[in-house]
């Protein structure tokens, strides 16, 4: 599979991937959505670079545009990205929750410091000690995208939630009604998948 790393999340909607129904309202399910498996065998990763990071970050109003993101940075969001992904199929198939996914969430959710701790040594003596300017900016945002999605799993809008039928899309979303495609492309795919098979069965009849 081909990857396409983007820069910024308005160049998925210029793909003709607007946000999945609900992104709007949960970063967290715009977070998982942020991977997109397209046709042809094509991956469209907008946090693949740190430059791609910091904008989605930018974008939700959870970095400044100078944050300076790292590759470290931008692979802590990709992994949290993950865990969220395993909890949302966990909870649209009805599977237990995987530990470790749990476990990821989690220490993004207490790991956002109330106060600088205090440390020493030899040169300083007593100080307190914090955290990397970088680092506390992302320390903050998975610390939200977290309890988003926290939210998102343990809320009301959790029995909505289901995941995108038309191959080969791997986005979730909230359904609306009889809607159940994140898309319209992929509900046009889909129904064009039925009819391909229809008219198929009928010349094999």
């Amino acid at each position: 599979m081909r990857s396409v790393s983007e820069t910024a999340t308005g160049d998925t909607v210029a793909l003709g991937l607007p946000q999945a129904p609900g992104a709007e309202f949960y970063p967290a399910l715009d977070l998982a959505n942020s991977a997109i498996a397209l046709p042809g065998g094509q991956f469209l990763d907008a946090l693949g670079t740190p430059s791609g990071a910091n904008q989605w970050l930018v974008d939700h109003d959870l970095a400044p545009a100078d944050a300076g993101m790292q590759e470290i940075c931008a692979a802590r969001l990709r992994s949290l990205r993950e865990q969220v992904r395993a909890l949302l199929a966990a909870q649209v198939g009805g599977h237990p929750a995987p530990a470790t996914a749990l476990a990821g969430v989690n220490d993004a959710l207490t790991r956002v410091p109330t106060a600088a701790p205090l440390g020493w040594d030899p040169v300083r003596g007593m100080h307190r000690t914090a955290p990397h300017p970088i680092d506390q900016i992302v320390d903050q945002a998975l610390g939200i995208l977290a309890a988003d999605a926290a939210d998102l799993l343990t809320g009301p809008d959790a029995e909505r939630l289901t995941a995108c039928p038309s191959t080969p899309c791997n986005r979730y979303l909230l359904r609306s009604g009889r809607r159940h495609w994140c898309s319209v492309r992929c509900g046009d795919r889909a129904r064009a998948a039925r009819a391909y098979a229809r008219r198929t069965q009928a010349t094999t009849d």
